[in-house]
């Protein structure tokens, strides 16, 4: 995809009815060559929108007009470039936890934890936070900072308690310590300006996960995943899981990454956008409807549900 045309797409199709401010700068970015230039200068994992955006914000940069967000990016693209080549949208989404935790009820207890792409470790804790799915009772501890709001459609088996988890770890190529505030402000900066909700449940979460830090070890799966499942308690279910983790990974890398948890003794919870994992397409038992920004949590590679990126709505297909 071309530089021009992927900011197009950031723009109509994840951003807009969410973002003002990224859906005006992103369609500005995609129509100005001085900046597109400077962007395809960048190895291209690099020149994702999110992370120019976050970058120039994490700066001190504006972004509330496109005319000011391009004399300050082009002024300061010495520092913006540095930024976007030390950093990586590490998006920790806690409100992800609403999607995984009817298929997390469902598997014998007590779990063991695995998470791929675990960035800061927030989705870790299912067990930590507050939910309330539609217009139920919450469940969760009264005590918890962060409570997860779902709409759902189907029927979606909401648990009545949480799941029990006796060991949790995650493994990320570049893991955030919650206890780093500069770590920490740039999560802030992936989160969109407008998303204040969104602002306010990561740092809950963070205050949550200070209280007790998650191992997270520094690694790609092909390396260190068998080693992290092996550590497990015995006697617990292990589950390894993933929530937007394969955009980063090339088709080969992906169908490796496939081959390798299906041959480990876990059971397996995926929640990628439909098209990253070819494979589960053929399982589907619903036409899916037209939805923007629609994941696909499965479990064992069965597609179970329809999901709103961050949480915020849960469809199941059965």
């Amino acid at each position: 995809m071309e530089t021009a045309e992927w900011y197009r797409y950031f723009a109509e199709r994840e951003v807009r009815g969410h973002s003002l401010a990224y859906e005006a700068l992103a369609l500005g970015i995609a129509a100005d060559p001085g900046l597109l230039e400077l962007i395809d200068g960048l190895p291209e994992p690099k020149r994702q929108p999110n992370l120019l955006l976050a970058a120039v914000r994490f700066l001190g940069g504006p972004y509330d007009e496109f005319g000011r967000f391009r004399e300050w990016t082009v002024s300061h693209w010495a520092e913006v470039r540095e930024t976007m080549l030390a950093r990586r949208t590490q998006t920790n989404e806690a409100g992800r936890c609403a999607s995984l935790l009817p298929v997390l009820a469902t598997l014998p207890q007590p779990l063991a934890l695995v998470e791929v792409g675990a960035s800061a470790g927030l989705c870790l804790y299912p067990d930590r936070y507050r939910y309330r799915y539609d217009d139920g009772p919450e469940i969760g501890p009264a005590e918890s900072p962060v409570l997860l709001t779902c709409r759902t459609n189907g029927k979606v088996p909401v648990p009545q308690r949480l799941p029990e988890v006796v060991w949790r770890a995650g493994l990320d190529p570049d893991p955030i310590d919650v206890r780093d505030d500069e770590a920490v402000r740039w999560l802030e900066c992936l989160v969109w300006p407008e998303q204040r909700d969104r602002l306010a449940r990561l740092r809950g979460a963070v205050r949550m996960a200070r209280q007790d830090p998650p191992r997270l070890v520094r690694g790609d799966a092909a390396a260190a995943l068998s080693d992290l499942v092996a550590a497990a308690p015995a006697g617990a279910t292990v589950v390894v899981f993933h929530s937007a983790v394969m955009p980063y990974l090339d088709a080969e890398a992906r169908d490796r990454f496939v081959a390798l948890v299906r041959n480990l003794p876990v059971r397996w919870i995926s929640n990628e956008g439909s098209p990253r994992l070819p494979s589960l397409l053929p399982k589907l038992t619903a036409d899916l409807p037209e939805r923007r920004l629609a994941f696909l949590p499965a479990l064992d590679g069965e597609p179970l549900a329809m999901a709103g990126p961050h949480g915020e709505w849960l469809d199941w297909l059965a």
